[in-house]
Formats: structure tokens, sequence, C-alpha cells
């Protein structure tokens, strides 16, 4: 029988795959705690490590899990930035979920961007209180503005759906142009520069990479217009934090809309209400008016969960009778 360790779980993981695994019969064993060089060990025994963002497998876990004999690295997420490919063994494959639910991340990056840009939790905080004034709920209407689109892949293009709904006009960048959807949609792509200078909301869509990891920094925010909004529900290495905090205290940005964030390994998915460990700058963040903050909750939708659990399975079922998948991550 095929054994699966899952890291990094919570109820919900449980419960959504337990009931998919009716149909599999899989052995699995579930763990709280995140894969790391510590917790590794515990696959020993083990066909396959199934894990999620915040789990690393660097070169010594890498290591640890081809001398478990572990056959199989499943992602239940998209990204895969948190495993070191240049270390990737030859005994041990790796697959993702390359597309669960591009609507639910492009949705709740649109309710990140109507609460921050209509105050609307401002206003519901003030209304518990009986108080109805509109003082300081002042917005803005998102049609006729210009939004830029950092990266046109599944998720970018639902999102740019939405912003034409709106009225909006939509400019966009990627390193690898999606010609035919620009000419779907009726976006137009222009240089990274150009969509810094030009956006009065930038919304971010793209992979964690080399390329892209600090794409949002302290000289690329100084291109933007005065009052630009930005939206981040793709990875939080894209913005550099420190930059970040300097150009809001400045006043250089009017909203800031984050399901990510930079350091969010120790804290994102986690309660820590009750512990006295805290971040300095997610705390600075979180105590700012025009900044909301979720912690990694925009793929969470029941539709998405169900997909995640499906292709996951399926991803499994295909390796161990086939040899290969189609959602196979490579070096």
């Amino acid at each position: 029988m095929i054994k699966i360790a899952f890291f990094d779980t919570k109820e919900y993981d449980r419960n959504s795959f337990d009931e998919y695994n009716k149909d599999y019969g899989y052995e699995i064993k579930y763990f709280k705690n995140k894969l790391s060089a510590e917790t590794a060990p515990l696959t020993n025994g083990f066909d396959i490590v199934c894990i999620f963002v915040n789990d690393v497998v660097d070169k010594e876990v890498m290591s640890i899990l081809e001398q478990c004999n572990v056959k199989l690295i499943a992602l239940r997420c998209t990204g895969f930035n948190n495993i070191d490919i240049d270390y990737l063994s030859d005994k041990i494959k790796v697959v993702r979920v390359p597309d669960y639910s591009p609507f639910a991340v492009a949705e709740h990056a649109v309710g990140l961007l109507l609460t921050l840009n209509r105050k609307i939790y401002k206003a519901y905080q003030r209304t518990r209180k009986y108080n109805f004034s509109l003082d300081g709920l002042l917005g803005f209407d998102i049609h006729g503005k210009t939004v830029g689109v950092i990266g046109t892949g599944r998720i970018g293009k639902v999102f740019i759906k939405i912003m034409n709904g709106f009225g909006a006009n939509v400019i966009a960048y990627d390193l690898f142009p999606d010609i035919a959807g620009a000419k779907e949609l009726g976006f137009s792509y222009v240089s990274l520069d150009e969509l810094f200078k030009s956006s009065d909301i930038i919304s971010l869509h793209c992979p964690l990479t080399p390329e892209t990891t600090n794409i949002i920094n302290k000289e690329s925010i100084k291109k933007m217009k005065d009052d630009v909004f930005i939206i981040n529900t793709s990875r939080g290495k894209l913005i550099n934090t420190s930059d970040l905090i300097q150009m809001l205290e400045v006043g250089k940005i009017s909203g800031l809309g984050l399901d990510v964030y930079e350091d969010e390994e120790k804290y994102f998915l986690n309660d820590m209400s009750n512990s006295y460990i805290r971040d300095k700058d997610l705390s600075i963040l979180l105590s700012m008016p025009n900044v909301v903050i979720t912690a990694h909750q925009a793929f969470f939708t029941k539709e998405a969960l169900d997909k995640i659990v499906s292709t996951t399975f399926s991803n499994i079922k295909e390796v161990f009778e086939n040899g290969n998948c189609i959602n196979e991550v490579k070096k």
C-alpha cells in the first residue's frame, strides 16, 4: 500500500483528503509541523511526502528524503519556489497542482482592492459603534482608472476580466506575453517602467523567480504615481518589505492589500494570538490604516480545495501507475 506523509496540515486539509481517499485507499499520516531538516526524518517508511507553500525542501531536506527512500514530493499548491530544484534527486519526482481556482485568487484580489478603496472595514467598525459619519471614507471609481497587472497567467487573466467589468483601462507586463489573450481581453502589454509610471492600481499575479524577486522595491515605487494602490495575492518575496514601509510612511502609497508577506512562514496559516513572537515589519504594516492583510487566504474556497485534493491524488496515481505525470516539475 502507498504511504503518504502530509506536512503542515490543518483540519480542513485532513477532512478534504480523507473524503477523497475513500476512492484511493492510500495510507495517510498527517503532521501539523512543516517539513524541514528537523522534521524530514519523520518521512522514513513513506513513499510520498505531500507539502504546502511554507514547507522547505532545500539541499539538506532533499538528502534526508532520499535516505528515507521517499519517491515522490507532491505539492498541493501551484508554486514550487520552496523546493530547491537544483538539488532535486534523480530518485525523487516532484508534482504540483498547476491550476486549482484562478477565480478564487483573482476574486480575493478584487476584494482587497474594494475593501481598501471604499474603506469597508473602517465603515464596518464605525457603524458597530453607531457612528454613521462618512468622514474619512471617501473612495474613487475604479471605472476609467488604469490598472497594471504584473503576470498574465490564469489568475492574472481572470483578474483582468473582472477589471474589464469595472470599466478600467488594463495594461500588463509579463516576461512571456500572451498576445492572443491580450487581443481577446482587450489589454495592452507595456514595459515594466511604463506600468509603474501609468497605473493607478497595480496587482501582482506572477510567480516568484529570480527575475521577479523584490520586483516591487524603493526604486520601482518611486516611479509609481502618488497615491498608487498595490495588491499582492501571489508571493510575499515579490515585494521588499522594508522599502514598502518606507514608501508607506512618506505617503507615496494610498492603499496596500496583501494576502502574502515576505517572511510569512512563521506566521501565516497559524494562530499566533497567544504567542509573544512578533515580526517587527509585519506589526508595522498591521498598524497602518491604509493596509489590509489577510493570511494566505486567497486560494481558500470550496472549489479550490476540491481541485487541490483531486489533482494531488490524480498526480500520485499517474506517477505510480505510469511512471510520469503531466504536472511533474523538472530541473
